[in-house]
């Protein structure tokens, strides 16, 4: 990798693993907040999820602004936001605070998609080695943001957890102001992509429409489908796995304990936390092969092999948990590595079917589906596990799967009538 593009890797790495450090340390919490406001675990993944929806709502205008003013600057006011919703947090008397908290953090988090990708997409020359980095960072903070939760739960309150949380992206922030890079590298010699001409960067409402009907082609429309499908399994599937995995684990592992019967620790541990934990972990390897594979497969064939794969997942999830822990093991980590593998590809995806001067735009419009949208599937997979039960929830997760497999069907099948349809044209000529 040249200069540059190592600077801005760098940059964005340690941003993207601090979003998602918060993001994945909320399911932990939950577990605590069910009690602690006394409500139900379906009824809280439905609270949990409005703030989830503004992680991605606020996506649309963040992508404009990256556009207008740069990555920068956004990402700073991402971390400091994201930090200054943990402080308030951490001391939430009750449910209206809380919700509060998380639509703050919502809205802070909301920036950096957009304005992350659009840097590498446009600043980075090896734009493939970069998602993969960058996709590994966020696992690496997906995993260890719950990892260090749990640990830190097992000696203090929740309420000092979060405070202790917010700490780290400050550091990131100041991190921020110091790095070196061009945010332009990369959009000369690219190859296969729209071109940079096609669509204005938008300023203002006027030029928000012609932007969004420049970007909108059949192409992307489709993308934008997957990606809202992909978002309704992610979210989906994290936000209760915690849950859930407790509900499986109490018949394997019984009372079995790492600490002493009465100590603290013994009171505050949690199998389910470090398996959530680990499954995530190997999410890491799934965005690493992800990564690589945008460089050397078309990414709509791999997204619907993916996808179909993470359908029949979802559907032997809870049959492998009634086997032992040996297959609730292995399926939890196929459900971790193939989760994470799409990211990168769907971001690839994106960029090819997407303007260069739009594509913070474009990724923000992305995050809308993706985490905007998506944050539903959190509240629809609350509901359907009260009312029904954790395989009928599975059943709705696979079929999400499906579709979003049947959307990258249809891509490639359009993409290959236009290569036949220009073939013919040349022979006609």
């Amino acid at each position: 990798m040249e200069t540059n593009d190592r600077s801005i890797v760098r940059f964005v790495m340690l941003a993207h693993a601090m979003v998602h450090t918060y993001e994945l340390s909320i399911p932990i919490l939950m577990l605590l907040w069910v009690s602690e406001f006394s409500i139900s675990i379906g009824s809280l993944a439905v609270v949990v999820s409005i703030g989830y929806a503004m992680f991605g709502l606020g996506a649309l205008p963040s992508g404009i602004l990256a556009d207008v003013y740069g990555s920068r600057l956004l990402i700073v006011c991402c971390l400091v936001g994201m930090g200054a919703s943990f402080l308030v947090l951490s001391v939430a008397p009750g449910l209206p605070v809380l919700v509060f908290a998380l639509v703050c953090w919502g809205v802070a988090a909301s920036i950096y998609h957009p304005a992350g990708l659009s840097l590498i997409s446009t600043g980075v020359v090896d734009r493939g080695t970069a998602f993969a980095y960058h996709g590994m960072a966020g696992n690496a903070g997906i995993a260890l943001g719950p990892l260090v939760t749990a640990l830190l739960l097992l000696v203090v309150d929740w309420r000092i957890v979060t405070g202790l949380l917010s700490i780290p992206a400050l550091f990131v922030a100041l991190y921020a102001l110091t790095a070196r890079f061009d945010e332009t590298a990369g959009t000369t010699d690219r190859r296969g992509e729209t071109g940079s001409s096609d669509a204005p960067s938008p300023s203002s409402l006027s030029e928000l429409w012609v932007g969004s009907k420049a970007l909108f082609t059949a192409g992307f429309t489709i993308v934008f489908g997957i990606v809202m499908l992909n978002g309704l399994f992610y979210r989906g599937t994290l936000t209760l796995l915690p849950e859930i995995l407790t509900t499986m684990l109490e018949p394997i592992v019984g009372n079995a304990q790492l600490f002493a019967p009465n100590s603290a620790m013994a009171a505050e541990f949690e199998p389910s936390r470090y398996f959530y934990t680990g499954l995530l972990m190997v999410g890491i390897g799934g965005q690493y092969v992800g990564g690589m594979l945008t460089e050397r497969v078309p990414t709509e064939r791999a997204l619907m092999v993916v996808f179909g794969s993470l359908a029949v997942t979802a559907l032997v999830f809870v049959p492998a948990s009634r086997v032992g822990i040996g297959a609730l093991a292995l399926v939890s980590a196929l459900l971790g590595f193939l989760l994470f593998m799409v990211q990168p590809l769907y971001q690839a995806t994106i960029a090819r079917y997407s303007p260069a001067s739009a594509r913070g735009l474009s990724y923000g419009f992305t995050y809308v589906g993706t985490f905007g949208i998506g944050a539903f599937g959190a509240a629809i997979t609350g509901v359907v596990y009260d009312g029904f039960g954790e395989f009928a929830m599975f059943l709705v997760l696979a079929g999400f799967a499906l579709l979003a497999s049947l959307l990258c069907y249809s891509l490639l099948a359009r993409d290959a009538t236009g290569v036949r349809r220009a073939a013919a044209e040349t022979g006609d000529d």
